[in-house]
């Protein structure tokens, strides 16, 4: 694909989801969603390969299914009926539950995040999740705990047999996922700042990862300095929510929100399922951190690496701002 061709699909991208974002009416969502996805397809096909195509289609019938179901409760809406207000809220829930890959319609999920490139799955695991996660905070349904706890189950299980990082990171997209739907039920602003701070933190991963063309964590150990890989090592710390790290900061709004609410039991087992998540990213740090290298044990390079140096400076400084909202 064309550098200006990706440039318009990424700006109608943006549209689409504001689109959505900022109407009042349940028809310019779907049409909005409807915009997103036709946008998406034609970026995610930029390689134009098998593992490409095969990743058109598995998102197009996924993304049809939960329109088609959610075009179906729009209609249902307008019928006015009495006594259906909870199953038409439900439905709605699950055709968003399938657009975003949340468990358990996640299948599909980590397997097309395999086959696609870094900068896609940047924009599937963060940005295409905007839409749909607003949709969702908007309906109510009495079952969102029970969703997010599965979602954080999943999301931890489901990455412990991973050697794909982008595997690992879809999975670890779900687990995020379970923790953002918690957000709505005690705050229904704060899964919006859940996301901005899971995004940067993504991105900062998938520009490692891009920058060295790692696909797989036996290739996180080859050809890296010293201090870049200090610098994935306290990126994958804070994707897990390991204290100071801006990671531990998000974890920390929902903590509080959950004692504050006195509801101890689902606290003290989604943090238990954390320590899951926690395993396979200490997993890919000992990896890179204790194979001995035929290069030099301590590679540290003279110049100096500003990229990095801002890197490691947000990861730190996010979590101080964060106690300042």
């Amino acid at each position: 694909m064309k550098h200006s061709n990706y440039i318009m699909f990424s700006l109608v991208l943006i549209l689409s989801s504001i689109m959505v974002i900022s109407s009042t009416s349940w028809m310019t969502m779907w049409m909005g969603l409807e915009m997103n996805m036709m946008v998406f397809i034609p970026m995610i096909h930029e390689t134009k390969n098998i593992k490409s195509s095969n990743s058109c289609m598995i998102y197009f019938l996924n993304q049809s299914m939960g329109s088609m179901i959610f075009l179906f409760c729009i209609s249902w809406k307008t019928m006015y009926m009495k006594n259906t207000e909870m199953i038409i809220d439900n439905m709605m829930m699950i055709s968003m539950m399938i657009k975003m890959g949340i468990p358990p319609f996640h299948f599909w999920f980590p397997q097309m995040m395999s086959n696609m490139s870094w900068m896609n799955c940047l924009i599937m695991m963060t940005w295409q999740k905007m839409a749909p996660m607003f949709i969702m905070s908007n309906i109510n349904s009495k079952y969102i705990m029970i969703i997010a706890m599965m979602a954080t189950i999943v999301g931890a299980i489901g990455g412990l047999n991973q050697t794909s990082l982008r595997k690992i990171m879809a999975y670890s997209s779900i687990n995020h996922m379970g923790w953002m739907m918690m957000c709505m039920k005690y705050n229904n602003n704060m899964w919006l700042i859940y996301l901005i701070m899971y995004s940067i933190m993504s991105t900062m991963v998938v520009i490692a990862f891009n920058n060295k063309s790692m696909m797989f964590i036996n290739q996180m150990q080859n050809n890296k300095t010293m201090m870049e890989k200090i610098n994935l090592m306290l990126l994958m710390m804070s994707l897990g929510g390991m204290p100071p790290m801006m990671g531990f900061a998000m974890k920390w709004m929902v903590i509080q929100n959950m004692m504050n609410s006195t509801n101890y039991m689902m606290l003290v087992m989604m943090l238990m399922v954390s320590l899951l998540t926690l395993f396979y990213y200490m997993r890919t740090m000992s990896t890179m951190m204790m194979i001995n290298m035929t290069m030099s044990k301590w590679n540290m390079k003279s110049n100096k690496n500003y990229k990095l140096t801002f890197l490691m400076t947000m990861n730190f400084m996010m979590p101080m701002m964060t106690m300042l909202l």
